[in-house]
């Protein structure tokens, strides 16, 4: 007797396991989690694989999004502590790895880091050696050179987020300062991510008008406003990630 899926739906060509657009995300805290959220809203993949060791939230987060999948286009969601689930990936998202201790610096985090590399690195590439790493991993630039050399993997395949996530919060404590929404805002912080990021007041304009003509001592110890202050907020909301 046939069941009721085969009553209902007919068959007519075979179907194509292998997915056009598979993205996995290792490591599925705070920011593996708002990935995948972007991505599935995004509508950026066909299929999204979540890995992690532990299991029991790895699961949850899985099936939360499984049960959302009304709201998206993507069709398969998949998890596992096994690299295999990540098979055939075009793009492996890596947000594993240890967290930043309180008053503990970005560097501080580099052995205990890099040996967590070492062990999900090899993996990503034996299951999908045709993809791209993209590393926000910290500290994400020395993170993503390890990453680079584990890998055996060209350099254009291998990318940190450095310090997009820097000039994003430059942009919108910018705008916060001026009461101006952060897309009118424009701005950059270079260098590495942290710490050390340096900030371009020169280059930093508003729907094109370049605040250094307005006030040339911008930026610098003798600007009566502090703007200074706003690149020690973005370095201070960095440990908080």
């Amino acid at each position: 007797m046939s069941t009721v899926k085969e009553q209902l739906i007919e068959k007519l060509i075979e179907d194509d396991e292998n997915s056009q657009c598979k993205i996995t995300i290792v490591g599925t805290g705070a920011v593996g989690m708002a990935c995948a959220i972007s991505i599935l809203l995004k509508d950026l993949a066909d299929e999204l694989a979540l890995v992690d060791v532990a299991l029991d939230k790895l699961k949850g987060e899985m099936m939360d999004l499984q049960h959302g999948s009304l709201f998206f286009s993507t069709s398969k969601i998949t998890s596992g502590k096994d690299y295999s689930v990540s098979a055939n990936s075009r793009i492996v998202i890596v947000t594993a790895g240890a967290r930043q201790q309180e008053g503990e610096t970005r560097l501080a985090l580099v052995q205990r880091n890099v040996a967590i590399m070492k062990s999900i690195i090899p993996a990503i590439v034996h299951y999908s050696p045709d993809c791209k790493i993209l590393v926000v991993s910290n500290p994400v630039d020395i993170l993503t050179y390890i990453v680079w050399k584990i890998s055996g993997l060209p350099v254009t395949r291998v990318i940190g987020s450095g310090c997009n996530l820097d000039s994003a919060r430059f942009r919108y404590l910018i705008g916060e300062k001026l009461g101006v929404h952060p897309t009118s805002c424009h701005g950059w912080i270079i260098g590495e991510h942290g710490d050390s990021s340096v900030p371009l007041w020169s280059g930093v304009n508003v729907a094109g008008v370049a605040l250094k003509t307005l006030d040339p001592k911008l930026g610098t110890d003798s600007d009566k406003e502090h703007w200074k202050n706003i690149h020690k907020q973005v370095i201070q909301r960095d440990y908080m990630e």
